[in-house]
């Protein structure tokens, strides 16, 4: 009886939450709730820190899929002058700056699949690189003072965990890295031959490519795209 009562009183504790939450963000709008960054580690209930984790991540990640479909169209259409597509091409590492090698790196990435790795890197904010140093993927840098020395390095690594100035920037650099980076060739043709067949871009397809984000590749595959269907991530993937 008691242990009912106490379970009743944890659920309706945590729907209030989520209530309070659903009404501030409808009051706040989108682009201004990823300006306040939340204190995950405060948040007692596993459900709401996920709802939190995924409204603060979520205006941002929408924000840069616009962008990028943007300047899909601009290429697409034939707006950009020659320096302006070689520019692309040195920045995004391609060869040749012809239209189809550009809409082949210069594409979005689907939320579901930045959701997930965001939060498996992340350990859903709470990690020490996340609050002190808006990195939420575990990137790393291999500069001399391009970051922060992790306290489990070995002492012949040379390479540091990538700080940010902020969400954007991270999500910024990330995008890029996945869309330019050798290691996720296989990601990008999936995305290419979704688009060509008129399919959709989902996150736990794109998932596929990952393997060579993290050791072991089959394991790090399974635990992002089994992330993306235990929290029905997939339903943002439908907004861009």
């Amino acid at each position: 009886m008691v242990n009912n009562y106490r379970n009743t009183l944890k659920n309706l504790k945590t729907l209030f939450l989520l209530f309070a939450l659903f009404t501030i963000s409808s009051l706040v709008s989108s682009a201004s709730l990823s300006s306040f960054k939340p204190s995950f580690d405060s948040i007692e209930s596993t459900v709401v820190r996920k709802e939190v984790f995924f409204n603060y991540l979520l205006p941002v990640i929408h924000k840069k899929n616009a962008e990028i479909v943007a300047l899909r169209n601009a290429i697409s259409n034939n707006e950009l002058n020659d320096n302006q597509l070689n520019d692309l091409a040195k920045k995004y590492r391609v060869e040749t700056p012809s239209k189809e090698e550009l809409l082949k790196v210069i594409d979005i990435l689907p939320p579901s699949l930045v959701l997930a790795q965001a939060a498996n890197e992340s350990d859903w904010g709470r990690s020490r690189f996340a609050k002190d140093f808006n990195n939420y993927f575990g990137i790393w840098c291999f500069t001399k003072g391009c970051g922060v020395i992790p306290k489990d390095r070995d002492e012949d690594a040379t390479h540091e965990v990538a700080s940010f100035n902020s969400l954007e920037d991270c999500i910024d650099y990330y995008v890029l890295n996945i869309n330019r980076s050798y290691a996720y060739e296989d990601l990008r043709l999936m995305r290419k031959n979704q688009r060509e067949s008129l399919q959709p871009i989902t996150g736990t397809l794109l998932a596929q490519g990952l393997g060579n984000y993290a050791f072991p590749g089959d394991e790090y595959i399974e635990s992002i795209q089994t992330l993306i269907n235990f929290n029905q991530l997939e339903r943002h993937d439908y907004l861009n």
